[in-house]
């Protein structure tokens, strides 16, 4: 824990060092975000599974914002701290009723503590004399699993941490993500609020190739052989309060965008056609060629 520790710190202080000049910082924000949502696993095969409530989230964003004046929006890195996990029904009881099959299932809940590190693309656009700002963003996230732990409905089995394994589990991870919010602007704070899809394309659990037996586990491991496929998926809601470094504001607020020119005067064909053969008509027949009188 101690090591995961000093990474953080260490990416901390490149973060504030690469905004410790006054021309850096002028087009930069410094944003921390909490909040929470749900989560949940998608098993290949296919298993019964449910939302997990409760996934709490806190971080740290940072954006650089583009002054050229054709570019609208702007890039950045997040620094997360997420909660994951997934329900999954273990065993179930089912009774038949009008020929079909009812399943009542019990369910093992395992809760994932990871550090999400997004690179963004921010596209926005400014309302309300630019102190509204709408926003959609999409990411590559990298991830890194710190620690789980596990319980079971009803407290069928008593809950514990879960033990990481090498051959098992993966500890690190990557995804997509996708999400819209709005931020207002007051003076150089910005307050706002976002919601995001996290989809995972890593597996949390190594595939039956590497580890397919649980016969060695005790109860923080409910499958008899680990999923061929094991992503997992957050939807979040978080709040915003971020820092504009520049006072002034972003200097693409002040950027005086060139006038259209007025199109050109539609041209007529159909007068240019007749006043053409006016032309040639008031010419006679001098059309270059001799006539009788000239031949010899």
């Amino acid at each position: 824990m101690k090591r995961y520790k000093r990474i953080i710190t260490t990416l901390l202080v490149a973060l504030f060092a690469l905004m410790a000049t006054e021309r850096a910082s002028a087009q930069h924000t410094l944003t921390l975000t909490g909040g929470t949502g749900w989560s949940t696993a998608r098993f290949y095969p296919a298993e019964e599974t449910k939302w997990l409530w409760g996934s709490e989230t806190v971080g740290l964003s940072w954006r650089y914002y583009s002054d050229k004046p054709r570019f609208v929006g702007c890039v950045g890195i997040d620094l997360e701290y997420l909660q994951r996990g997934f329900k999954h029904g273990y065993a179930y009881t089912s009774v038949i009723k009008d020929d079909k099959e009812i399943r009542t299932y019990e369910f093992y809940t395992r809760n994932v503590n990871s550090i999400m590190m997004p690179i963004v693309w921010q596209p926005h656009f400014y309302l309300a004399k630019n102190r509204l700002r709408i926003f959609i963003e999409a990411a590559f996230v990298l991830s890194f699993n710190i620690s789980a732990d596990y319980s079971y409905e009803k407290d069928r089995y008593p809950a514990g941490k879960y033990e990481w394994k090498v051959p098992r589990d993966n500890r690190f991870g990557y995804g997509l993500s996708g999400g819209a919010g709005f931020a207002v602007l007051l003076g150089q704070v910005e307050i706002g609020f976002k919601a995001k899809y996290n989809f995972g394309y890593s597996d949390l659990m190594k595939n039956r190739n590497k580890y397919y037996s649980n016969s060695t586990d005790g109860r923080e491991n409910p499958f008899y052989y680990t999923p061929l496929r094991s992503p997992l998926d957050n939807i979040n809601m978080m709040f915003t309060v971020g820092w504009r470094f520049n006072k002034r504001g972003f200097d693409s607020w002040y950027v005086v965008r060139p006038k259209k020119e007025k199109p050109m005067k539609s041209f007529n064909f159909s007068a240019a056609q007749s006043g053409s053969s006016g032309s040639n008509a008031g010419r006679g027949g001098n059309t270059g060629m001799p006539t009788s009188g000239q031949r010899r």
